[in-house]
Formats: C-alpha cells, structure tokens, sequence
C-alpha cells in the first residue's frame, strides 16, 4: 500500500483516522495498540514476509534499550550495546549487502560463489538507523522507561515508517504519551491536509512526469547525445526531488491529522549556496543521525585538521553505501565528500563566491552526481555524462524515439520544475503561514481532486529502494 493509491486514501487512511479518535475516547492504551496493528498492516501489505523481520527487530532493539536504561551492568553495557549495534548493523548487511558483497568477490578473485538473491526488506534502511539511535541514546542514559506500546508506534507508524524522516524518540514519546493527542484538534487537520495536498501533487502531477523522460532516457543511454542526455539528467534531478519532497510533505501531513508531528526532512535543497548548505537542506534527518552518531563519536572537527577531513569523507561514504548496494551509490557518496571537504577547506581559507554563482555551482554539482546515483551502473554514469559534455554528438537525431514528445513541452515541463524549485515556496514555508481563506481552501480541494484524478497510474515513490 502507497500514499498514492485509491486503498490507502479511500480506505485505509479513513478508517484507521476514525477508529483512532473513537478509542482515543475510550481508552489511550488502546487507541495506541490500533495505531501500531494498523501500522503493521500497512507494512505487511506490501509482503506479509516482511513482518517477522520488523517484529524481531522490535523487540531485540526494545529489550536492548530497556536495559540499558536502567543503568546496571557495569562493564557489561559496553558489551550490550556494541551487539545491539552490531545486530542491527549485521541485519542491514545482510539483506542489503550479501549479494553486492558476493558479486565483487567473484569478480575480483575470479570465483563462482552463489548469489541468494535476497528481496530487500521494505524501509529495513530507516527502521534500522532509527533504532540504531535509540539502542545508543539507551547506553547515554538519554531515555527514559517507555513502555513497549509507545516504542512499538516510535518504530512502526506508518506516516514515516517506510521512508522516514528517521525520527527520534526524544522527538517521538513526549507526544505519544500526551493525552491531547488522541482528541481532535482541527488545526492540525487543516495543516495536515494542506501539506498532504501538496506532497500528493508534487508526486503525482509533477514527479511522474519527470519519470516517464528520466526512464527513457536511462533505458536508452547509448542512443543519447547532447541535447537528450540533458534532458534526461534534468528529467531525473526533478522527479527525485519532487518525488522525495512529496513523500516527505505526504509523512508530516498524515502524521498531523493524528496530532504528532514528524520533523522537517526538505527543505528547498535546491536553493543551496554550497554543498554543506545542501545537506542541510536535502534528507535532514539522515544529515543529523550521521552526524550525532558517527562523524562526532569519530571526533568531529575537534582533532585537528585532517580528521576532521577524513570524517567528513566517512560520513559521506557510508551515506552512499546506506543509500544502496553498487559502486554508483558509492561513487555518487566520494563525490559528496570530496566536495564537502573542499566547501570546508574554501571557507576555512576565507575565500568567497559571489551568491549567483555559488548557487549555480552547487546546483550543477549536485545535478552531475545525481548521475551516478540515477544510473543502473558505473558504464551507464560515464556514458550518460559524455552525452552531456557532448562527446557524443550534439544533434537531435533520434530524440523523439527516446522521449516520445515534441521538444518544446518537454522544455517547458523543465523550465517550470526548476522554477519551483529554485523560487517558490516550499511546503513547510506554507504550512507555517497563519493565512487562512477561501481561495486557500478551494485550492486545496483543486489539488487533492486533481491528485486523485491521477492514482489510476500508481507508481512508488524512489526511497522505497533504499
């Protein structure tokens, strides 16, 4: 089950917000157990065999974290938490890695291992980090005795479970144990459904008309020449940016109606004037857990200049390996790391850039490096980047066999994506406005009308793959 589907906004959702409400009236306790069977029935919708997983996970993170809590053990709480760490880091290994670490065995050392061929687990990428967070936060005496309830709707919810924001319980608990939010409160419902509207209409009306450019373009890379390949990678720098920005509008808006608040993961990364301002801008929840819990445990910029630099290219890799198992993603990390440490080192030095130009250099970076982490492999990268830089010709011929369209709506599609991007409003901007009117009100009933207009064309949104 998706946010954009007919089931999940006509069905689901519906029903699980009324029932939530009824026996938030109740009784709490059991308000909180729909909420988390709910949940659960979301995920399992998808593949019930990813249950046993996510339950398992469950409750080894929350016996973990309990007794570590408690502060007793000794010494043994330094064991505790390096096997609750390395459970977690070992279950994500696994299921993510095994066969990427297979292929490059038997590429490297000319051998014939077997591959498993293991699916990858829906969301195993965020509810592991996120737990990873709790089971040290555990061992820094920084939570509290949660119940296993309120844990188990921390973990499972089903606004962010699939991909995030990666949120915290320090964020989290406070609001699951707050009476008031199992009554109404209409504000939140407004402000929910306005930035829902928003998130959906961003997937379904602009993300997935960039899709259908950026898969053809990715499926025909050799055939591509300058013009095309532009349009491919613009095509593909667009629809993950309003795909990702949608879900997580989509998140923090579902989230609302039940009267928890998620934290801000986008926030127009696009205008960024360097790179460190993109990621302060782009998956912020993900920037912050790589940097509480390993660029400072690694010790930050606190011991001397080139640690500091070899942390910042270790957080950055290990981003691109999170992201997924191939050299792209890794490769697509080195550049973001090299990049960051040369942003750090340029402002260090006290040198400046006008803002335009910061601007249009940060963004070209990151529109190249999205190339990487587009392409089905490292050969596709580099042709699709020739195209670009016109070492494959600069003619038209066969643009309309790849795209399927006249050239002028393609390029008014762009033009108008990359104004939204650059210019507008962002949704958490809007949401945070006090307006309230009319016109307002019909505009968002426009959106969500025209939204569900489109659901006859399901599609996933791109962070389910990580």
């Amino acid at each position: 089950m998706i946010f954009n589907s007919f089931e999940f906004i006509f069905l689901f959702l519906p029903i699980v917000w009324v029932f939530y409400y009824i026996l938030g009236k109740i009784n709490i306790p059991i308000a909180k157990g729909w909420l988390v069977l709910a949940s659960l029935f979301f995920y399992g919708y998808w593949n019930p065999a990813y249950l046993p997983l996510i339950l398992i996970s469950l409750v080894v993170n929350y016996t973990i974290g309990a007794f570590l809590g408690k502060n007793k053990g000794g010494q043994l709480r330094k064991v505790v938490v390096t096997l609750g760490i390395l459970f977690n880091v070992l279950l994500l290994g696994y299921f993510k890695y095994f066969d990427f670490f297979i292929e490059n065995v038997n590429f490297f050392f000319d051998s014939n291992l077997p591959l498993k061929n293991i699916l990858l687990p829906l969301a195993i990428s965020f509810y592991t980090f996120q737990q990873i967070a709790y089971v040290v936060d555990s061992y820094r005496l920084e939570t509290k005795q949660y119940s296993f309830l309120n844990y188990s709707i921390f973990v499972t919810i089903f606004p962010q479970l699939i991909a995030g924001p990666i949120v915290y319980h320090g964020q989290m608990m406070p609001q699951f144990m707050d009476k008031k939010t199992y009554s109404i409160q209409f504000e939140n419902i407004a402000k929910g459904l306005t930035i829902f509207a928003i998130g959906l209409f961003k997937k379904v009306a602009i993300a997935d008309i960039f899709a259908k450019y950026a898969n053809s373009g990715y499926s025909s890379v050799e055939s591509l020449t300058f013009i095309d390949s532009w349009i491919t990678s613009l095509s593909y720098t667009l629809q993950l940016y309003f795909d990702f920005s949608g879900y997580s509008d989509m998140a923090i808006g579902l989230a609302l109606l039940f009267n928890i608040k998620m934290p801000i993961n986008f926030n127009s990364p696009y205008k960024a004037l360097d790179i460190q301002d993109f990621w302060r801008r782009w998956h912020i929840t993900l920037s912050k857990f790589l940097t509480t819990y390993l660029y400072i445990p690694l010790g930050g910029n606190r011991k001397g200049t080139y640690r500091t630099y070899t942390n910042i290219f270790i957080i950055f890799f290990v981003s691109g390996i999170w992201h997924g198992a191939g050299w792209t993603f890794i490769v697509w990390g080195t550049m973001h790391g090299v990049a960051s440490i040369i942003c750090r080192w340029w402002k260090l030095a006290g040198f400046k850039m006008n803002k335009v130009l910061a601007w249009m250099t940060t963004f070209l970076f990151v529109h190249l490096a999205w190339v990487f982490f587009r392409a089905v492999t490292f050969t596709d990268a580099v042709t699709v980047l020739k195209a670009m830089f016109g070492l494959n010709g600069i003619q038209l011929t066969g643009l309309y066999t790849v795209f399927n369209e006249k050239l002028w709506i393609i390029g008014l599609y762009l033009v108008f994506g990359l104004l939204i991007s650059w210019f507008a409003k962002n949704s958490i901007e809007i949401m945070k406005e006090e307006k309230r009117s009319v016109l307002r009100a019909i505009c968002i009933a426009v959106l969500l009308f025209y939204s569900a207009m489109q659901l006859q064309q399901v599609s996933e949104f791109l962070y389910f793959n990580f």
